[in-house]
């Protein structure tokens, strides 16, 4: 085909594949040109901490880090005593694809299924209820992540909800921002990161995944859970000498809304693809308004799309189909988008998935 010869596969496998927008490429050459303090203590973190703590409306400590993982790791290895677990999705990132990083730190995750990646009260509660005893670990924090690893997001209600069952039940709740962005910026959205900062007692601004070379932006809102927390950042090994490398980049994103503005690019480009599936008849496995999408396709044809498309396969159904995952970036370009046009209209997907509804 046409496309694939001129430029090869388009990219629609994750949003971390592209280096860094060139404006944060700007900010660590000027930052790299000065002499600044180590560990984050130079005059660009505290900024990024300061433009981040403006948007939550209040106090907060912020603590730049390389990794999701590595995030997620330090966060609970410090807000948990020994015997205490954490409550997740079953798609969690967590509990699926941090090679057990959690349970290395001492920590049992429990896993709760979910039809769309989101949690509620109402399937916290038996995971609750069954943990009463000395006998068990004792669940003390909830996670989640906005967007979750399905990408469907969690409305306003629906934290507050979750925010007041914690708080209700002598829990933490810990939000996973890994493409908070994406979820802040979607259409309909009604949750930005004060409302975020008024339920969670700590979370994560994604920046891998939203125009960042590398970095994560914690956000500790509880008091409580506050104290000592850099020693646990450097017994982790998760300090960073060089902390301007993060902080500039965060200082970039927030000066001027350009975090917003990035996820908005890969939302929009996320809702083009979605029309072109719905075009085609293409069912998606979950509904995601955010820049994940998951097509449900025939088998032979997701063989046919990885000639000329980039993607994650996702999960096999053992009938026939395959979930695969799209995903958008803050660098998708529009000409990627309408290759995509093609290359579905090349492949009859309409026809395929009609057979298949029909059971043929």
């Amino acid at each position: 085909m046409e496309v694939a010869a001129a430029n090869a596969k388009i990219s629609l496998r994750n949003d971390y594949s592209e280096g860094a927008h060139p404006r944060l490429l700007q900010a660590l050459a000027v930052a790299s040109a000065e002499i600044n303090r180590g560990y984050c203590l130079d005059v660009h973190s505290e900024r990024a901490a300061a433009l981040i703590r403006d948007r939550l409306g209040r106090d907060a400590d912020v603590h730049f880090l390389a990794g999701g993982t590595q995030t997620n790791l330090v966060a609970l290895a410090a807000f948990l005593r020994p015997h205490e677990a954490v409550i997740a999705p079953a798609s969690g990132h967590i509990a699926t694809h941090e090679t057990g990083a959690i349970e290395a730190s001492g920590h049992k995750v429990l896993t709760v299924a979910t039809a769309d990646g989101k949690l509620s009260p109402d399937l916290i509660l038996p995971c609750l209820d069954g943990h009463r005893s000395e006998h068990m670990v004792k669940p003390r924090l909830v996670y989640i992540s906005n967007t979750t690893e399905w990408g469907t997001v969690y409305s306003a209600a629906e934290l507050q909800a979750l925010g007041g069952f914690c708080r209700d039940r002598g829990l933490l709740l810990y939000i996973d921002g890994a493409r908070l962005a994406s979820a802040l910026t979607t259409e309909g959205n009604d949750v930005d990161l004060a409302l975020l900062a008024g339920q969670a007692d700590a979370f994560y601004i994604g920046g891998t995944k939203n125009g960042a070379l590398l970095g994560e932006a914690l956000v500790i809102v509880n008091p409580a859970l506050r104290t000592d927390f850099r020693h646990v950042i450097k017994q982790r090994g998760a300090m960073l000498a060089k902390g301007m490398v993060v902080g500039a980049q965060f200082e970039a994103l927030f000066e001027d809304g350009l975090y917003f503005v990035l996820a908005t690019h890969a939302n929009v480009m996320a809702q083009r693809l979605r029309d072109i599936l719905q075009q085609a008849g293409v069912p998606l496995a979950v509904d995601s308004p955010s820049n994940q999408l998951f097509p449900v396709l025939p088998d032979a044809v997701v063989a046919q799309l990885q000639q000329w498309v980039e993607f994650e396969t996702w999960e096999r159904r053992g009938d026939g189909t395959t979930v695969i995952r799209l995903v958008t970036s803050w660098a998708t370009p529009e000409s990627a988008i309408e290759a995509f046009a093609g290359i579905v209209s090349m492949l009859h997907l309409d026809a395929a998935t009609s057979r298949l509804a029909r059971g043929a």
